[in-house]
């Protein structure tokens, strides 16, 4: 499985290398952007872009009780095997995904869903491009 060549956040003012989350200050930033999604309608899939042999992501909502990422993968992209110490849940916005749970493939199109459950080996891969929404809930 292809491993990430690139990995960017995107927030309303563009892209932002994931290195900056270790810089206070921009995390206080992030988050007061989070903050002005609250209370609105949102379009997951057209609050992320596609970007040419990456994965991107935004993430839409954090708490200690969990997230909710939007991701875009284009063709060739994915996420190598690893396991979770939480269910997660996946929603395709955009294209398909296959899905590999315990060396299970399933592939989940635009407007599914999977869940993987903690403690087993998942991947993800995009043959296509695809858009998705990541659902982390901490218990």
């Amino acid at each position: 499985m292809a491993k990430w060549q690139t990995h960017t956040t995107q927030n309303r003012v563009g892209e932002i290398p994931c290195r900056f989350k270790s810089d206070h200050r921009q995390i206080i930033i992030m988050q007061n952007k989070l903050d002005e999604l609250k209370g609105k309608i949102l379009k997951l899939d057209e609050m992320i872009n596609y970007q040419d042999g990456a994965v991107v992501s935004r993430e839409i909502l954090k708490l200690p009780t969990g997230t909710l990422t939007v991701f875009a993968f284009d063709a060739g992209q994915g996420l190598s095997e690893h396991t979770a110490p939480f269910d997660a849940t996946v929603y395709i916005l955009d294209g398909e995904a296959e899905v590999k749970i315990s060396g299970n493939s399933h592939i989940v199109k635009k407007g599914e869903m999977i869940i993987m459950p903690a403690g087993q080996p998942h991947s993800l891969k995009a043959e296509k491009r695809f858009k998705m929404l990541l659902i982390m809930i901490r218990s």
